[in-house]
């Protein structure tokens, strides 16, 4: 089933007309007309067709960021593999300006090659090339909607599998596990009869690879203190009860027999040397993104729920491994164990902030017969239309933004108990400003987790075109789905929009913007390091202060009329160069950067406070807000004029007044208000219960005197001393 409309459906011929078909499907000299349904054109050499032309958003409705189509021209052979692929228009905020074209085209050429007829795509693999760093999102929207769409025109248009790829299976299945062989062997007899495979790679094997990839680059890349063995990896399929009972010991076994389902299967995987099979990837993203298992079409990833650590191989004779894993497969995978399957092995090396490259190693298993039992073959099923495994296996992925959910599970258990921290923080506000010490400090971890972590890691830096794209949206073809692409950016707006109700919108701008911490934080560095702050007058203070609402109104209006344009005057905004990218972009935005940057070192949040777009759009339905936290006594700003001083970013009026536009919720104020030495109404209050106190002492003083009268009299009936 395709999903396409009616108005981008005449878009096709427009793109023909304007892309060289080389561009889309090389070899292919002409192109028909635009027909069918969904609508492709017929690609000819001569007079002999070649295969498809399609623009993707007349076969799928996914978008991205600015809930616009974006329209790739894809080229497809009649045998169902990829020939071309040519991104023809966009409005990705991110991809206009600061990600080079060139890495997108990289990325999109990616797929040429690829036969989702032949190889349906595989649910919870990575895509073929690495996602371009600052436009996650948009890339896997991209990837997302040239795997469905091919899949659709294939199917709409009776694009077959070869045949010769469903023979065979009827051997595979005469034979079964044998449950019944539970015997325990040593090591050597483990991997003398093929149980335990076994892969070796030297440094030099590596390098050689990616030699052959053609990344000379990569393969001169050398490991710190590496030796002889760059991985020595082992792997066997431990549901088969005696190779389970060999490695797993009798306790093992007895406990993985409790914990797998019918027809579920395990895997052990172990090794040793410089690099580890399981990386890092499933701490981060809950994914073990180096291995994976292959088996005919179909193939699967390990996840930390899947996993469990052992210390040790319990059959006899067992070298020491430094690295040893049991993974059940996962429930929605499926592993033959009688049928060949190979375990693909993963080598990534970071060139750069940008640039990754990677080759693959197969450790092909299968287990020996000496394991498994014959059965008589049962009778053949009706075979499924020929296009019936891409069909189904598009049909059973979930949406893109599930997906992503899930693959971001960690990040989102980690953001959330974050947001209950802050909860917590404003909820308990009283307590915490009335100790100083542990006030500035949890504010200081605050800052660099949403510095380091919610923007640089996590890359979930709220921004003006997000305003505006929605709002673009309700006017258009409003769909959740397109706000769902980013679980983080989507969370922190959710909140960022609840926390208005209650703190107006200092909770987002005081704690949780990636950039604001970021000048907040280097603000700290300059006055630690004597930095002279500039203290701006009330009145000019305030007229500066309407710059941004007046910028924002600015980029609303220019949105109403072109969404793209609005976003590429968006770039008023650093976050993209500072936070998304990290300073690596053309020098005139990182020059734009740095010169805020420099401003806020001398006049703190110089940016929040004069010409940020998104903090004039939070500020105004942020007068809404129905609750006030923030404690003031009377005499505050009459006369005393210390909060309105101290206020970083001068959020206090002279008249004692807190501007919820403006405040930023950093609590300074409150921990002034709680501060027995610093605040004057408690130092004159404190005061004047010291003055009552006095005179009430003064009798119990007379008292003692009086007791010790008789004692001290004496020394007074002395006569003088004559001189």
């Amino acid at each position: 089933m395709f999903i396409g409309h009616a108005a981008q459906a005449q878009r096709l011929p427009e793109f023909l007309a304007s892309t060289p078909i080389d561009a889309v499907f090389p070899g292919a000299d002409r192109v028909g007309p635009a027909e069918g349904k969904p609508m492709v054109a017929r690609a000819y050499s001569g007079d002999r067709q070649l295969g498809l032309v399609y623009l993707t958003s007349d076969v799928v409705n996914t978008r991205g960021y600015s809930s616009k189509p974006i329209d790739v021209l894809v080229g497809l052979s009649d045998s169902g593999r990829i020939v071309g692929a040519k991104l023809v228009e966009h409005h990705e905020p991110i991809v206009l300006i600061g990600i080079p074209q060139s890495k997108v085209d990289h990325f999109i050429q990616g797929y040429v090659g690829l036969n989702f007829v032949e190889s349906p795509p595989r649910h919870g693999a990575p895509p073929p090339v690495d996602i371009v760093s600052g436009a996650t999102v948009t890339l896997m929207v991209i990837g997302d909607t040239i795997t469905r769409s091919a899949i659709a025109v294939a199917r709409a248009h009776g694009i077959d599998k070869a045949g010769a790829s469903r023979q065979a299976a009827p051997a595979a299945a005469a034979r079964v596990l044998d449950e019944g062989q539970a015997e325990t062997q040593s090591w050597q007899a483990l991997l003398d009869s093929g149980a335990v495979r076994n892969l070796r790679l030297s440094p030099e094997d590596v390098n050689q690879a990616f030699l052959q990839s053609g990344r000379k680059d990569a393969a001169e890349h050398r490991e710190s203190g590496q030796d002889d063995t760059f991985i020595d990896l082992y792997v066997a399929l431990v549901s088969a009860p005696s190779i389970g009972r060999s490695l797993l010991g009798d306790t093992g076994w007895q406990r993985l027999k409790e914990r797998l389902k019918p027809g579920q299967q395990a895997v052990l995987v172990a090794g040793n040397g410089a690099y580890s099979f399981k990386g890092s990837g499933y701490v981060r993203g809950g994914i073990f993104d180096r291995i994976e298992v292959v088996q005919d079409e179909s193939s699967f990833r390990f996840r930390d729920r899947n996993h469990q650590r052992l210390a040790d191989v319990s059959a006899a004779g067992a070298p020491a491994l430094r690295e040893v894993a049991l993974f059940v497969v996962p429930e929605d995978a499926a592993l033959d164990p009688v049928k060949p399957w190979r375990l693909q092995l993963m080598v990534q090396r970071v060139l750069s902030v940008s640039d990754k490259a990677f080759v693959t190693f197969d450790l092909p298993y299968e287990l020996p017969r000496a394991y498994t039992r014959a059965v008589e073959p049962a009778a053949p099923a009706p075979q499924a239309p020929a296009a019936a495994p891409a069909a189904d296996a598009a049909d059973a992925a979930p949406a893109l933004w599930k997906q992503i959910w899930q693959g971001k599970a960690g990040q989102i258990a980690i953001l959330t108990a974050a947001l209950t921290v802050l909860v917590g923080i404003f909820f308990f506000q009283d307590q915490l400003a009335a100790r100083p010490l542990l006030h500035d400090r949890l504010r200081l971890a605050f800052l660099a987790f949403a510095l380091f972590w919610i923007g640089w890691y996590g890359q979930a830096q709220l921004s003006i075109v997000n305003v505006l794209t929605f709002f673009s949206a309700l006017r258009t073809d409003f769909r959740w789905e397109y706000f769902l692409m980013d679980p983080l950016v989507f969370i922190l707006w959710c909140a960022t929009a609840i926390s208005m109700v209650f703190w107006n919108r200092g909770a987002f701008c005081g704690w949780l913007c990636p950039f604001g911490a970021l000048q907040e934080l280097s603000n700290r560095v300059a006055k630690r390091l004597g930095v002279r702050q500039l203290k701006i007058r009330h009145g000019v203070n305030q007229r500066l202060s309407t710059l941004k609402y007046v910028i924002f109104l600015l980029l609303f209006g220019f949105s109403l009329y072109d969404l793209a344009v609005a976003e590429q005057l968006a770039e008023v905004e650093p976050f993209k160069t500072a936070i998304i990218l990290h300073f690596m972009r053309y020098w005139p935005f990182v020059a734009f950067a740095v010169a805020l940057l420099v401003a806020g070192l001398f006049v703190e949040r110089f940016f929040c406070r004069y010409l940020c777009p998104l903090g004039a759009a939070l500020a105004i339905p942020a007068r809404l807000r129905i609750f006030n936290w923030l404690r003031r006594y009377r005499d505050c700003g009459n006369p005393c004029q210390r909060c309105n001083l101290e206020c970083p970013v001068q959020a206090i009026d002279p008249t004692g007044e807190i501007n919820p536009n403006e405040c930023i919720q950093c609590l300074h104020c409150q921990m002034l208000y709680h501060h027995q030495q610093k605040c004057p109404h408690l130092i004159q209050k404190k005061a004047k219960r010291e003055r009552r106190a006095a005179p009430a002492a003064e009798p119990a003083v007379q008292e003692v005197v009086m007791r010790r009268a008789p004692n001290m009299s004496a020394p007074a009936s002395r006569p003088p001393a004559e001189s």
